[in-house]
């Protein structure tokens, strides 16, 4: 039995290790592709495309040179800051991230545990613009900002973002397994609607944070059409659409 035993846990090892070895060169070698694509020419990926060739006369140092110092490759200087642009990047994930998870895990705490006039039509709401794609929103969103004098700054990309409609069903969903008497046990040791929130909800909800502060960063990060309708200056430049 214990021969048997250990064929069997030393079989489920190797075949663990064979699947997460190929699991792990699936998710290596689009990188290893990208990573050699930065050592190519605009006209070899244009006409290759990304590919796993590392032919040496294929491969050269010039885009690397461009990035730290601005000498393309005809020898022009032309001037340019990636470093403030991706600090750009990094001041809307943290910033934009963080509000939101702020704003719409309180206000899915409202949803999820008050009663109020117009609650299910207000939900219901937010289901719909959940539905409703951002490209259809950015014109009169635009006019707004424009009209705030929001334009060209990182309070006009980021306000209306702020509630997140996911975030909040997400949220929602997550408060309702919290049981009421929880809430009602914080108000009768002397906690206000607001102590309740942040000193018994929001630990409670570490793991929801953890969850949607992925998709929110990735959304903030990867941001590309808002950003460039809002934004004008080139100091504000944030680095997906540098």
């Amino acid at each position: 039995m214990k021969r048997e035993r250990r064929a069997y846990h030393l079989t489920s090892r190797i075949f663990l290790m064979a699947f997460f070895g190929i699991l792990a060169l699936l998710i290596l070698i689009p990188l290893y592709a990208l990573l050699l694509g930065t050592f190519k020419g605009g006209a070899e990926l244009f006409v290759s495309g990304l590919n796993l060739d590392p032919t040496p006369e294929k491969l050269h140092l010039r885009a690397w040179r461009y990035l730290f110092t601005g000498v393309m490759s005809n020898g022009e200087y032309q001037p340019h800051d990636y470093f403030l642009w991706y600090r750009n990047s990094f001041m809307l994930v943290i910033v934009q991230g963080s509000l939101t998870l702020l704003i719409s895990s309180m206000v899915a705490y409202g949803f999820s545990k008050y009663n109020f006039r117009g609650k299910n039509f207000l939900f219901l709401c937010v289901l719909l613009v959940m539905m409703i794609p951002l490209e259809i929103l950015m014109l009169p969103m635009y006019t707004q900002i424009n009209a705030m004098g929001m334009r060209d700054s990182y309070v006009g990309v980021m306000l209306p973002f702020l509630a997140n409609m996911s975030a909040i069903f997400f949220f929602k969903q997550f408060l309702e397994g919290v049981p009421i008497d929880l809430l009602d046990a914080g108000r009768v040791d002397g906690c206000t609607e607001y102590g309740i929130f942040f000193r018994i909800i929001a630990p409670i909800m570490k793991p929801a944070y953890a969850s949607i502060a992925v998709l929110v960063g990735m959304g903030a990060w990867n941001g590309l059409l808002w950003p460039l309708l809002v934004l004008s200056s080139m100091d504000n430049t944030p680095s997906p659409w540098a």
